[in-house]
């Protein structure tokens, strides 16, 4: 009996052991790690939707200049990229060839006149003789009928001389237009034919200072798009450079490529400095939506903490008594209103020791980052994940690179992002 009881002792001592063994490498896995808390500083941000394509920067007006008679060209008084005013003679065609066909017209019409005063004398002749009964109505007649005859062919001889002179004006070419020449299609002793259609001879662009860009927009987001949002596009040859523009018109043609649907949307692109040449490939950017307000990043409405963090944050600072409203959580005026069978949307909110949710209203998302309408003030401490880590491994990470930075502008003082978060608490 002494004997068995005497096992059973060792037994227990065995079991008591290994108990204690396994607390003692509880407590020291503890002590080895460290409560990491992510929180995000809640700023003012603007959230953006867009929608991307790409298109081609032209000028806004651009006049072909032609000519409508054809001929050889003598002269050139202009070359690519010269400035030229309304009514600036461009080029000059061979006048030899007009010169002649205006002198046969005026010969023409010189004989016109002269049957025609002969006819209206044999007219006035013979109706001053058949009144007097000294003619035949055969013969006053047929006196009328060649007066009638000569004052067409006249008319016909006018026209004929006018249409010459008139030829002979276009083998000036002057430019129709204030602007800048983009293309010379012509050179000195080239001979242009205008019989089937007008050849052009210049390409002229009015003001390179407001330029356009002309988009092709995917048939599935052409219905996001609306006059007069904001644009912004860059080109190959700039790509430090970000140009601003408003859509000005959506063109309602479409254009299938490949069974590919795309709508022209025109884009106004002030073009001040002259850096945008007409033909430049540009990658447009159209800000479809926005809002700003109290940014929170999309990972916030994630977050759930586990009930070991709960229970270390517990152990870390004492119960509010009765009464007393825990820290972090807004009184009941400033709660946002859920409307009756919706989901109410949560965050965590850390306040010194404290981590408590936070009921918010959310706004428009970018999908990286949510507006904030109703639940956050400026400033507060969202939490976006709280984990155990080694304590080595928590004071390298102590300036947090996981933390993004949001794609939207902040509104105060950055034009091209978000500003940067702070470290983790």
């Amino acid at each position: 009996m002494k004997k068995k009881t005497k096992i059973w002792l060792i037994i227990l001592a065995v079991v008591v052991a290994a108990i204690a063994a396994i607390i003692l490498v509880k407590n020291t896995k503890s002590a080895n790690k460290e409560l990491v808390i992510r929180t995000h500083a809640v700023t003012e941000y603007t959230v953006e939707n867009t929608v991307t394509a790409t298109g081609t920067i032209e000028p806004v007006e651009t006049v072909e200049v032609g000519t409508q008679v054809s001929g050889k060209v003598e002269k050139i008084y202009v070359d690519f990229n010269d400035v030229v005013k309304k009514g600036d003679l461009l080029a000059e065609l061979d006048k030899q060839t007009l010169n002649q066909s205006l002198s046969r017209a005026k010969a023409s019409l010189t004989s016109a006149e002269s049957q025609l005063n002969y006819a209206k004398l044999n007219y006035d002749r013979i109706k001053q003789l058949y009144e007097a009964n000294a003619a035949t109505l055969a013969s006053y007649q047929e006196a009328q009928n060649s007066y009638t005859q000569a004052q067409m062919s006249k008319r016909n001889a006018q026209a004929s001389y006018d249409q010459a002179r008139v030829d002979l004006g276009y083998a000036e070419i002057y430019s129709p237009i204030d602007g800048i020449v983009l293309d010379r299609a012509v050179e000195v002793g080239q001979t242009v034919a205008a019989s089937f259609s007008t050849p052009t001879l210049f390409t002229l662009a009015n003001d390179l200072t407001k330029m356009q860009v002309e988009a092709d927009v995917d048939e599935a987001d052409i219905g996001q798009v609306k006059v007069g949002q904001r644009v912004s596009f860059t080109v190959d040859a700039y790509m430090d450079d970000n140009f601003d523009g408003t859509v000005s018109q959506i063109r309602m043609k479409p254009t299938t490529t490949s069974n590919v649907v795309t709508y022209t949307v025109i884009i106004e692109a002030p073009n001040p400095d002259q850096k945008l040449f007409p033909g430049m490939t540009a990658s447009v950017t159209i800000v479809t939506e926005e809002q700003t307000g109290l940014a929170v990043p999309a990972e916030a409405f994630n977050f759930t903490p586990d009930e070991q963090v709960l229970k270390a944050l517990r152990k870390s600072h004492d119960k509010p008594s009765e009464g007393q409203r825990p820290q972090g959580e807004m009184p009941e005026g400033e709660r946002p209103q859920m409307q009756e069978g919706s989901r109410p949307v949560m965050v965590w909110v850390k306040n010194g020791d404290d981590m408590m949710p936070r009921p918010v209203k959310v706004g428009m998302s970018d999908g990286a980052y949510k507006i904030v309408e109703q639940g956050l003030q400026l400033g507060d401490s969202v939490v976006l994940s709280a984990q155990y880590v080694a304590k080595e491994k928590a004071k390298k990470t102590g300036d947090n690179p996981f933390m993004p930075s949001p794609p939207g502008k902040n509104k105060s003082n950055n034009k091209g992002g978000g500003a940067p978060s702070g470290p983790p608490m």
